[in-house]
């Protein structure tokens, strides 16, 4: 039986029948994606793809320290640069994925699938992972390059069906409850996980690199299996321009809607310079989620169980964060409390650089501390954005979104890299992350939020 497409309302408002089914699917997403980010690029996929690397320039296996370089492409690259620098191409080649992915969701009358189809070619690179071994450092970077990609243009859909989700004051307390589930998701996978590290890996390194694959395959298989909750329960909710497409070309048909938002993007410029703040601030926040597993590992020299603890914890109290954060919007609003995030983040990025080595309880004190601030600047982030787009741009404008997100976090991760080729130490790069915080917090100041929503053709909520 053909599916019922409910076409959004035009001016951006909930559609009729957006019921508490629907928004569960939705949440489920982010209980599915998490996974990814969570198990595979926060904690086990550096420490484990820079072991195969290390092991493909000449290391030995669990040796503490060893300076030697890999040769990609004929490139000279540090093995403990390796990671680092993929995670920048990997995000930089999503520049020319994502906007055209929204430019298709917004002209596709079935973005469901469009979302299911993102979701299962990331889950399935993310379980190809298990043929990551021995020396085989290429095959697993380019399983993550494209199982980051695919994950990123996944995000763009699913974020596009936010705005017809709540009105104009329901939208901070949708996304920050979406995100909080996403990181107990997360968490309980990791938790799940942590249980296996630690009951079987006995402290030998061949045992713990084979249980940290086995992890990331794990990830792959849940984002698979929660993917198929949000594809039964969302409805279709194209946009006006979708449902009056016709059967034209989708992919060229995209493209030339993709020009004219381009040249048209111009006439909201309060929008762009929210982006540009998000892009600055966010660079930095990735930053982190990226390579905190490899900054405990390689300069705090933290044992992998630690790690992962550390990361539990950082998720679950990210759910609380999350919704307290979503809580403290509905009284001060979104705005505010995303700048009061961005000073605690960079009492985080001080407090980081000043953690001494081999001190586990401090490292997860500092992570309880980024859980609590974590998940809240990151949802209101996401629906502060959804006010500032015109009606029937959704997909596209979280395109763009998504690359100040993932497809742009390539700076930080880029500055990180090139610090430790030449110092040899991770902590003095970390001091690079400070001006991303700090820079961001100024645009963000900057940015007059009522009067920007108001010229993007939507209602402001009643606090900013």
């Amino acid at each position: 039986m053909a599916e019922t497409v409910t076409p959004a309302v035009a001016d951006g408002t909930p559609a009729p029948g957006s019921t508490r089914r629907e928004r569960t699917g939705w949440y489920l997403y982010d209980w599915a994606n998490s996974a990814f980010s969570t198990t595979v690029v926060t904690v086990f996929l550096g420490p484990f793809l820079t072991t195969i690397t290390k092991t493909a320039a000449g290391c030995e296996l669990g040796a503490d320290s060893c300076t030697a370089y890999v040769y990609p492409l004929g490139i000279k690259v540090a093995a403990g640069s390796f990671f680092p620098y993929l995670v920048s191409l990997s995000v930089l080649l999503t520049v020319f994925v994502l906007p055209v992915m929204g430019a298709v969701a917004d002209r596709s009358a079935h973005k469901k699938r469009l979302l299911g189809g993102a979701a299962f070619v990331g889950a399935g690179a993310t379980i190809a992972m298990i043929f990551v071994t021995g020396d085989r450092y290429l095959l697993g970077g380019a399983l993550f390059v494209l199982a980051n990609i695919a994950f990123g243009a996944s995000i763009v859909v699913y974020n596009s069906f936010l705005p017809h989700l709540g009105g104009p004051d329901e939208r901070d307390s949708i996304s920050s409850y979406g995100w909080g589930l996403g990181y107990l998701g997360g968490g309980l996978l990791l938790a799940l996980n942590l249980v296996v590290v630690e009951s079987f890996s006995n402290g030998e390194a061949e045992r713990t690199l084979d249980l940290a694959r086995w992890s990331i395959v794990s990830a792959g298989v849940w984002w698979a299996v929660f993917t198929l909750a949000p594809l039964r329960w969302l409805r279709e909710r194209p946009s006006a321009e979708a449902v009056t497409a016709g059967g034209g070309n989708l992919l060229v048909g995209s493209f030339r809607q993709l020009g004219r938002t381009m040249r048209q993007m111009k006439a909201y410029p309060l929008t762009l310079f929210f982006l540009l703040a998000f892009l600055v601030y966010n660079d930095g926040i990735q930053t982190v989620i990226a390579l905190a597993s490899q900054y405990g590992t390689e300069e705090l020299k933290l044992e992998q169980s630690t790690l992962i603890v550390t990361i539990l914890v950082v998720q679950f109290l990210a759910f609380g964060g999350a919704l307290g954060l979503g809580a403290l919007a509905r009284f001060i609003g979104a705005w505010k409390t995303v700048l009061m995030s961005l000073v605690l983040w960079t009492g985080v990025i001080i407090a980081a650089f000043r953690l001494p080595a081999e001190a586990p309880l401090q490292f997860m004190m500092l992570g309880a501390a980024i859980g609590l601030v974590l998940g809240g600047s990151q949802a209101l982030s996401r629906s502060l954005f959804s006010q500032l787009i015109p009606a029937g741009k959704e997909g596209e404008y979280y395109g763009f979104y998504e690359i100040s997100d993932k497809g742009t976090s390539w700076l930080g991760p880029l500055a990180f890299g090139l610090v430790f080729q030449l110092t040899h130490s991770y902590r003095v790069g970390l001091v690079s992350l400070l001006v991303f915080f700090l820079v961001g917090f100024l645009l963000l100041l900057a940015v007059p939020m009522r009067r920007a929503i108001i010229a993007a053709g939507n209602t402001p909520p009643k606090r900013l």
